[in-house]
């Protein structure tokens, strides 16, 4: 456990995109810088998606220019198609993400197609991504249950991870959209998913929709993964699960890992102010447990 963890800053893009207070441009870009300032090298920062669908997403393209400037950082983008990468790389992404989720019912209702349609969609951006030489990193939806489908057996979403690796994706992250998992039932499903592709090149992407989402990391932590997604802030949710909340919160990732002796690089000061900032544009407190415990502490220094 005492390994370096590497966290992949979600707030950005799975965090705003659930919002339903829009963020400007600008507002956007001053919150990556501050997330890269905390110490977070690799955020994901918008999605190459119709704005119809996402408005929240809208002017992703400006947003990677705008954050160009910004050394010592990976930045991701999240890309549904042909299409999405070629706005992708004409905005200068250097490292696309792909979607595929682990129960037909997900798949029909978040991007109206089987799970097997959503891979020959993808199979043309992998291609091309080789032989342009920019990395995929690969999200498996529902992969601890889906509000369509209920349970989701772990042999699935083994079987997607192996397709995604074989096609290229360097990293394949994990994703309990719902937040329903448990620890014995995430370490069965991460155990059964690194029969097929290496626990080096997995990620943990859960949300806390139950309260489950740190217990579920530290039992994907004794199952060898070290790569953790989570959003400042606790922000985001998910339309099709009533009541869902956002990616696990950063802070309260940080705050474990650095209980637990393991090396984050983040400065908690820092990633505070960042998620105070934006909470305050989004209007409401952060859902992170820290933030809050960090916030009312501060409150009460001041005379």
């Amino acid at each position: 456990m005492s390994d370096q963890v590497r966290i992949v800053e979600m707030g950005p893009r799975d965090g705003l995109q659930n919002e339903k207070v829009p963020v400007g441009v600008e507002a956007r870009i001053a919150f990556v810088e501050a997330l890269v300032a905390a110490g977070l090298d690799t955020v994901e920062v918008g999605a190459f998606v119709s704005p119809k669908a996402i408005p929240q997403m809208a002017s992703s393209d400006a947003v990677l220019r705008g954050i160009a400037h910004v050394a010592g950082a990976e930045f991701h983008v999240l890309v549904p198609n042909e299409k999405g990468y070629d706005a992708a790389r004409a905005a200068g992404a250097k490292v696309v993400s792909v979607f595929a989720a682990a129960s037909e019912g997900f798949s029909r209702a978040n991007i109206n197609c089987t799970v097997a349609e959503s891979i020959e969609r993808f199979k043309p951006v992998l291609a091309r991504a080789k032989a342009d030489g920019v990395k995929v990193r690969g999200y498996i939806s529902c992969v601890l249950g889906c509000p369509f489908d209920g349970e989701i057996k772990p042999r699935a979403v083994a079987d997607l991870a192996r397709t995604l690796f074989e096609l290229g994706c360097y990293e394949i992250s994990l994703g309990d959209t719902i937040g329903v998992g448990t620890p014995d039932k995430a370490r069965e499903m991460l155990r059964t998913v690194a029969a097929n592709v290496p626990a080096a090149k997995l990620a943990m992407h859960f949300h806390d929709t139950y309260g489950q989402a740190l217990a579920n990391l530290y039992a994907g932590m004794e199952e060898g993964v070290r790569v953790i997604d989570a959003a400042a802030g606790g922000l985001g949710g998910c339309p099709y699960a009533p009541g869902a909340t956002g990616n696990v919160a950063t802070e309260d990732v940080v705050y474990m890992l650095e209980g637990m002796g393991v090396r984050t690089g983040i400065d908690m000061d820092r990633l505070l102010a960042a998620t105070n900032e934006m909470s305050g544009l989004l209007g409401k407190p952060p859902v992170s447990r820290v933030a809050s415990a960090l916030n009312a502490k501060k409150k009460r220094a001041v005379p």
